[in-house]
């Protein structure tokens, strides 16, 4: 299947591509939006072709202020419903009565127990009974992702990943964003190019890598939070 989608969509563009995905896979597709620039024309392209795509965000409970704000814009805009998934809630109580609020600093292990409770198994929920995963990943974005292709398998979530952005520059995206008027996070104008939860993102300085905002205090090879790996 992932070799017949792959030269099925051999060619098109990032419109193209969705829309010859939801027309063949229908809702049986997801995108999942975490707002950021990537996304948000991802959100743009499917409110013109792809309807029958469903959308969802993983609303871990440490968001910035600013991505409600562009979450709130989107839905004004595209009138697309966006399910929002919240992590466990006893999951979360226990992790904080334990360890406290930011035990995420203490070590690798608690940060990923973090994003696991927070992102990951809310994830799961979120595409169960899917067959397609769309997702706003670019090459460039890290080194990790270099190694993906525009179509595959993901073997820890049973399903097959579609990135139609997958060879687009920074430079692209941002210009279609301003050329289409696209709602978007204020925080990418203050050198956030990546954004996830508030704790664990800070504005990069010049000459940094696209990722090193992300978890800023861990190592800076491997800048993922298990949602997106390369098995």
């Amino acid at each position: 299947m992932i070799a017949e989608i792959k030269q099925e969509i051999r060619g098109l563009n990032a419109a193209e591509i969705i829309d010859h995905i939801q027309r063949k896979y229908g809702s049986r597709t997801v995108f999942s939006t975490s707002f950021g620039i990537e996304d948000q024309v991802l959100t743009h392209l499917i409110a013109q072709t792809g309807r029958e795509i469903s959308l969802f965000t993983l609303e871990t409970g440490r968001l910035f202020p600013e991505t409600y704000y562009v979450w709130n814009r989107t839905l004004e805009k595209y009138k697309l419903p966006i399910k929002a998934y919240y992590p466990d809630t006893q999951a979360v109580e226990r992790m904080v009565t334990e360890k406290g609020p930011s035990s995420f600093y203490e070590s690798v292990e608690n940060r990923k127990e973090c994003c696991y409770i927070r992102k990951i198994e809310p994830l799961h929920r979120a595409i169960q009974g899917f067959d397609i995963w769309i997702t706003g990943i670019r090459a460039e974005q890290s080194p990790n992702r270099e190694d993906m292709e525009n179509v595959e398998w993901d073997a820890a979530n049973n399903i097959i990943k579609v990135h139609p952005l997958f060879d687009w520059t920074l430079d692209e995206v941002e210009s279609f964003l301003k050329k289409n008027g696209i709602p978007y996070n204020p925080l990418h104008d203050k050198g956030f190019p990546s954004i996830g939860c508030q704790p664990c993102t800070r504005a990069i300085r010049e000459g940094e890598d696209f990722r090193a905002g992300r978890w800023w205090w861990e190592d800076q090879s491997k800048k993922e939070c298990g949602l997106h790996v390369t098995q």
